[in-house]
């Protein structure tokens, strides 16, 4: 393994197949993590040699999350560096340069079978029950038949050659020596017909070639893991330090998370990709603090963690390899708490967007006077047009009969808001200061709670029942639309009596 005293060097390397999701997250943000606590390097390296799979925007995807996270890279394929290309499909040749050298020294093969010919093989195993695996014909070719074949330009993959005795057993940093008979093991294809190079030899060499210390990737590439040291152990180079993180579970902890379930999430305003989730409205703060505890902590009670708190206090000795539930619940609570550590100023730059969304004309000037107002009711950005919506509009067109209080028939709330509208046409200023206490002395007055007056008094000017603190809110509104909408609220309850 990777000795002690060598400079931290972790990785990265999404395959541009498909959208950015949290176990992709996850990953980079332990990585950067690690990289940055130790003063490190964290790359960014893109394994694109599945053409087949790969899904146009999808990288660009990739990058634009991990920006939108606050992870950055010291080396990838947009800001280069010394081991570059950081882009798999532009190392072609140096994956076949290792190729020819495992063939060589007989730890790899070529194979000639047609895909025809596999798949009869398949069939067969599946029909007498035995474990689906190739069969070895190539591998017992005599190597200078097998290479004139190459040589002449005949069809080929290249194969890993497993030794048939013995067990292969490596360490995980969360599991420990993990071991397999190497009987079970197949003879896994290095390099395709179309000379490019499977993840499993494209990796180990970038990882050995870019000097990579620890390898930190899903638990899903657990199976392939003794393949991938016998890989290295050919070569003769040390092993990193192998770390495989922990499942994520479905919400209900029933089974494992996938990308499926991610249209009925939408439904309920959550989703397990990034990008979704910045479109939802949460922070990359609130983000980032609650992925970082989905397989890791720092104690049994500290949850409140920046980016800036993490990088000083992340370890791997803190994973825990258990499967991780993903609880949206956390989220929203994360969420909520970083919306609160904002500034007003930043808070009212980051809600801009979805007032704009909803289309509202949100001045800065008009964003600077919502925010506080908000701040404290929001688990998301994006509820923030239905707590202040009201704000922008010309009226509000209150239900009726939500306009009687609780407790007072609709005669005796058309008392109180006529004599609200007295009150507010006799303050000299429309702030919060001047209105509310000529209006807490109207309460005492007229013998009803503040609850029932301000509730009616709420309706009026929001249309909502529940809203950001009333007279801040009325402050902002202005008093020309103020006293409109109390004007129109009396005639509709005047309709009632």
């Amino acid at each position: 393994m990777a000795g002690t005293n060598t400079p931290v060097r972790v990785r990265f390397a999404p395959s541009p197949t498909g959208r950015m999701h949290l176990g992709s997250g996850r990953t980079a943000l332990y990585d950067y993590l690690i990289a940055r606590k130790a003063g490190g390097q964290f790359i960014l390296r893109i394994e694109d040699t599945d053409q087949k799979r790969y899904v146009q925007g999808a990288e660009q995807e990739l990058i634009d999350g991990l920006h939108w996270l606050g992870i950055t890279w010291d080396e990838g394929p947009d800001v280069g560096g010394p081991y570059g290309p950081y882009r798999q499909s532009e190392r072609k040749e140096i994956h076949l340069k290792y190729a020819r050298q495992l063939v060589e020294t007989g730890h790899a093969y070529y194979c000639f079978c047609a895909p025809e010919r596999l798949e009869r093989v398949r069939q067969m195993q599946q029909k007498s029950k035995e474990p689906v695996r190739y069969d070895g014909l190539c591998r017992r070719l005599d190597p200078a038949e097998a290479a004139e074949r190459v040589a002449a330009g005949e069809r080929h993959v290249v194969r890993f050659k497993m030794p048939h005795e013995g067990q292969t057993t490596v360490t995980d940093l969360l599991r420990g020596s993990i071991t397999v008979e190497n009987a079970v093991l197949d003879d896994t294809v290095l390099v395709k017909s179309d000379g490019l190079a499977t993840y499993h030899l494209a990796a180990m060499a970038d990882d050995f070639d870019m000097k990579i210390t620890h390898v930190i990737r899903g638990a899903e590439w657990l199976p392939s893991l003794p393949l991938h040291a016998q890989i290295i152990r050919a070569f003769g180079w040390p092993e990193p330090v192998w770390v495989h993180l922990s499942v994520f579970l479905k919400p209900s902890g029933k089974g494992k998370m996938s990308k499926r379930e991610s249209a009925d999430l939408l439904k309920d305003g959550y989703s397990i990709f990034v990008k979704d989730l910045q479109d939802l409205g949460y922070l990359p703060e609130g983000v980032v603090n609650w992925t970082a505890l989905m397989g890791w902590s720092l104690d049994d009670h500290t949850e409140f963690f920046a980016m800036e708190d993490l990088v000083k206090v992340f370890s791997l000795d803190r994973l825990n390899p258990s499967p991780a539930a993903i609880n949206f619940a956390k989220l929203d609570h994360f969420n909520g708490l970083h919306i609160r550590s904002l500034s007003v100023a930043d808070l009212a730059a980051r809600l801009k967007p979805f007032f704009e969304k909803a289309g509202y004309q949100a001045s800065d000037e008009m964003m600077l006077k919502i925010a506080p107002l908000i701040q404290e009711r929001m688990s998301t950005l994006d509820e923030g047009p239905d707590l202040a919506g009201f704000l922008f509009r010309e009226d509000v067109s209150p239900v009726a009969e939500e306009l009687v209080a609780k407790g007072l028939t609709a005669a005796e709330s058309a008392v109180a808001a006529r004599r609200s509208l007295a009150v507010l046409e006799g303050v000299a200023e429309c702030t919060a200061e001047v209105m509310e206490p000529p209006m807490r002395a109207l309460v005492e007055e007229l013998g009803w709670s503040a609850g029932q007056v301000f509730g009616i008094l709420r309706v009026a000017m929001t249309g909502l029942r529940v809203s950001p603190p009333l007279f801040e809110s009325m402050e902002v509104i202005g008093r020309g639309k103020c006293l409109q909408r109390l004007r129109a609220a009396i005639a509709a309850l005047e309709e009632l009596e």
